[in-house]
């Protein structure tokens, strides 16, 4: 694991008194199960570092629910956060009355964002927080916003010299409109990938939902339409012959010092690590440190840190790259500014590797997002700042 300690971290209120914190999962997505068993991870983490946690679930129409106080996941489903009411929660409230209502709170906590996939991971619920004013972890809207949208993600990493997959955008209006048109593109595209295979994915989205790969051409219709059940949007890239799925982990608010553990390696049980392979069945192998050579680990912790700074993460985030089992090429896939905290999850496994165990993990997050908000401070504008 390269770096030192993460600089810019904030101390524990001036009290001594930990640092509270508000952790918000679930949310109108399809990555919702996974943000549920994330959140209450990370909320249990730190009640247990004794640290004041109070806990919200966004139901799937976007109601926020504040859970009883102390609450415990223990042996529930994440299907049963459906009616959060059900559990005792109190609300609906709206996102804006629920930011307000954080805000309000003495002492003011820090949020900890534990959703993934549009509304949590996209900068929406982050441009809410900011209006509040208050504190929360990760990255902010920009960086939120470009990590989530693959196509433009790549166009950054692109356009700073890093390497990606070529790829094609689609949009549903262009569906709607051409399909036979689009589908032509896509084998004119398809025709530079190895075996003309490409793997066709929500723009916008994570845990490989609604991904798949198109074998042939007649796979590329079905594929595009699975896509379009979850975005506007989607993305086609050449597909790989088994190339190796690595993770790298990075913590840090730049300019500071970055901690930057891995690569980690997934090794899949079916065709490529999809939904069900990661929270259906156990089939998969996950390894907190990949087998591979010292200038591969120290080439993928390079391209890691540069596109973390590139795009102005902070807090914390999760890496993804591809390596090509023939050429020995690293392709940057995408990153993640909040990568999951369930059982199975690399980025707190490959930091545990490097001595950071999970409830710190936690820990050094909020403080990290606390320290984020501290530099950037909000000065309101009075009248006699306007220009006349």
């Amino acid at each position: 694991m390269n770096g030192g300690e993460p600089a810019g971290l904030a101390g524990e209120p001036r009290n001594g008194t930990p640092r509270a914190v508000a952790v918000v999962f679930g949310g109108p997505s399809a990555e919702h199960d996974v943000s549920i068993v994330s959140g209450t991870a990370v909320a249990e983490a730190l009640a247990g570092g004794g640290r004041p946690v109070s806990q919200f679930c966004i139901d799937l129409a976007g109601g926020w629910w504040l859970l009883p106080a102390g609450h415990r996941r223990e042996g529930r489903r994440p299907a049963d956060y459906d009616d959060p009411g059900a559990l005792g929660a109190a609300g609906p409230f709206g996102a804006g009355e629920a930011a307000a209502g954080i805000a309000g709170a003495r002492p003011r906590p820090v949020v900890f964002v534990a959703l993934h996939g549009p509304f949590g991971e996209d900068g929406t619920v982050q441009a809410i927080l900011e209006e509040a004013g208050l504190a929360y972890t990760g990255s902010g809207v920009a960086a939120s916003a470009i990590g989530m949208d693959k196509p433009l993600f790549k166009r950054f990493a692109r356009g700073a010299g890093l390497p990606v997959l070529p790829w094609l955008d689609v949009t549903a209006g262009q569906w709607a409109a051409d399909r036979s048109g689009t589908l032509a593109a896509m084998d004119a595209f398809a025709a530079d990938a190895p075996g003309r295979r490409v793997i066709v994915k929500p723009a916008c989205l994570g845990s490989s939902v609604g991904m798949s790969i198109a074998w042939s051409p007649a796979d590329r219709e079905p594929a595009m339409e699975l896509a379009l059940r979850y975005d506007a949007r989607v993305l086609v890239e050449p597909c790989l012959p088994t190339p190796r799925e690595l993770e790298v982990a990075v913590l840090g608010n730049p300019p500071g010092e970055l901690l930057v553990g891995g690569p980690g390696e997934v090794i899949p049980s079916r065709d490529f690590y999809d939904y069900i392979d990661k929270y259906v069945v156990d089939d998969a192998r996950v390894l907190s440190r990949a087998e591979v050579d010292e200038a591969t680990a120290a080439r993928c912790q390079s391209i890691a840190g540069a596109v973390y700074a590139l795009i102005g993460a902070q807090g914390f985030a999760r890496v993804d790259l591809l390596l090509d089992r023939g050429s020995g090429r690293v392709y940057l896939n995408e990153i993640n500014t909040i990568p999951g905290f369930t059982p199975i999850s690399l980025f707190p496994r490959i930091m545990a590797e490097g001595g950071l165990d999970f409830a710190d993990l936690c820990a050094r997050i909020v403080d990290l997002g606390a320290a984020a908000r501290a530099a950037r401070p909000v000065r309101r504008l009075t009248p006699d700042d306007l220009p006349r």
